[in-house]
């Protein structure tokens, strides 16, 4: 599953691939909100991702798209 991470004041988004469900993702992401804590995410290799609540921009959770080379027409 693909997790997308807006961070205020950041360019880029951050982007994480997680073996877990979409539901029990939201909760992870509705407590951390909830609670102004921080968001811990474990990657499909086992290392984590900590961002502070306060600092989320928004969460996209939705499977990944295979990526394309070439033109596109």
């Amino acid at each position: 599953m693909e997790v997308k991470i807006g961070i205020q004041q950041a360019a880029r988004e951050l982007v994480v691939e997680v073996d877990d469900e979409t539901d029990n993702l939201e909760k992870l992401v509705t407590k951390a909100v909830a609670d102004d804590g921080v968001l811990a995410l474990t990657d499909a290799k086992g290392r984590r991702v900590l961002v502070p609540a306060a600092r989320l921009a928004y969460v996209e959770i939705g499977t990944g798209t295979p990526g394309t080379v070439g033109f596109r027409s």
